[in-house]
């Protein structure tokens, strides 16, 4: 079965048959495959650690029109991974440096801004506007929402995902094999799995894995070699190894089975138990805080306060409150080491920048400990209103 997407086929120009002479070369690029991708029309979910080295290199191969979803702005975080962007684009939109770097590398190349959050309102319309999908997000909800998408739509979706050290790939192309629903059927539970900002990516890593999707994508416009069509390629970049996992259509996938439930796309963020923002309001007023300049008074006035660092420890080396007293407990060690609390005392619980904390305190709260509060915006609120010399990550 053919797993090649079709789009026109424009003449190319002198000036861009050199430009792309390496590809001529190939016989399986060649004239023909060459004016296939400068018709060629993809969409890109991000435009951050994926979607840096996936953009920039389908634009210097020549695909005609590229779609970039981002709403974000260039963070100084963003820069140890995110090629796209540099020093001198922090504050900017990211679609404004974004454009910029793609047009210093191929100016025949069109960059089509969508600058707002996908959404079950506009993904459909967006989604099939394009040839296929290239899906560079960070979360559970977007990423439900792009495959429910490309699926309604037909659209083939490249996958990509990175933590830590590890990365996987794979395409989702649901008239050609499994969908991403039929490999992770639900999503996992709100918390479980840290985000990039909490648990951290080596810098490296997206570049493998957004180039590996960048490949699979010119493959399937191009219809030369085997695609990742029922595949999962995964990496583990400490032990530099690749294993692959043979992937099947789920006849009872409810988006793309023999009989689908989802006919269109829901509300992503219910679906994998996100809750909306003024529900989180709402459950942050449940949350008793404190703020750093509170906590520092009542230490400075020597209040019995027990602080509860609940981050890793490597992030407790790059700075930490243990001259207040702090120690440290990591969130996933808390449940083996009550009998280090005391009841009876306050207890402050501090993390990165509060979230952590918070499920910390729910937990705690459920064990029957009633003196806590959550340290408000945590050990950056920290450095930026009490002691900047503690570092910031």
């Amino acid at each position: 079965m053919s797993t090649t997407v079709t789009p026109e086929a424009p003449t190319l120009t002198p000036e861009e048959t050199l430009r792309y002479s390496r590809h001529l070369l190939l016989p399986e690029v060649g004239p023909d495959g060459q004016r296939r991708l400068k018709g060629a029309r993809v969409l890109l979910v991000g435009a951050g650690g994926l979607g840096s080295p996936v953009s920039l290199y389908l634009a210097a191969a020549g695909v005609g029109t590229l779609g970039m979803a981002e709403f974000d702005r260039v963070d100084v975080t963003n820069l140890q991974r995110q090629v796209l962007h540099g020093t001198s684009d922090l504050g900017r939109p990211k679609l404004d440096s974004a454009r910029d770097r793609l047009r210093d590398i191929n100016p025949h190349v069109v960059v089509e801004p969508i600058p707002e959050r996908l959404t079950s309102a506009n993904a459909l319309e967006i989604v099939a506007a394009y040839d296929l999908v290239i899906d560079g997000t960070d979360n559970f909800p977007t990423r439900y929402l792009v495959n429910d998408a490309c699926v309604l739509t037909g659209k083939p979706n490249v996958y990509g995902s990175i933590f830590r050290f590890e990365g996987q790939a794979s395409v989702f192309w649901a008239e050609r094999g499994p969908c991403y629903r039929c490999l992770f059927a639900e999503p996992p539970p709100p918390g479980m799995v840290p985000s990039c900002a909490e648990g951290g990516v080596l810098g490296v890593l997206p570049g493998i894995i957004g180039t590996i999707q960048a490949t699979e994508a010119l493959k399937l416009l191009l219809g030369a070699g085997e695609s990742l069509i029922g595949r999962l390629l995964m990496l583990d970049a400490l032990r530099m190894r690749f294993r692959e996992m043979r992937l099947r259509k789920d006849p009872d996938c409810p988006v793309c089975g023999e009989h689908p439930t989802v006919r269109e796309l829901i509300d992503y963020e219910l679906f994998c138990g996100y809750t909306p923002e003024t529900d989180k309001d709402d459950a942050m007023e449940r949350i008793p805080e404190m703020d750093v300049k509170e906590l520092k008074a009542r230490l400075d006035r020597g209040d019995p306060i027990t602080i509860v660092d609940v981050r890793e420890p490597h992030e407790w080396e790059i700075g930490n409150l243990g001259r207040y007293g702090a120690r440290l407990i990591p969130l996933g060690e808390l449940g083996d080491r009550l009998d280090e609390l005391d009841p009876s005392q306050e207890i402050v619980l501090q993390c990165r920048s509060g979230a952590r904390s918070a499920r910390a305190l729910e937990f705690l709260r459920e064990k029957g400990f009633e003196r806590l509060w959550n340290l408000k915006g945590g050990i950056l609120a920290w450095s930026d209103e009490v002691d900047p010399s503690i570092p910031k990550y």
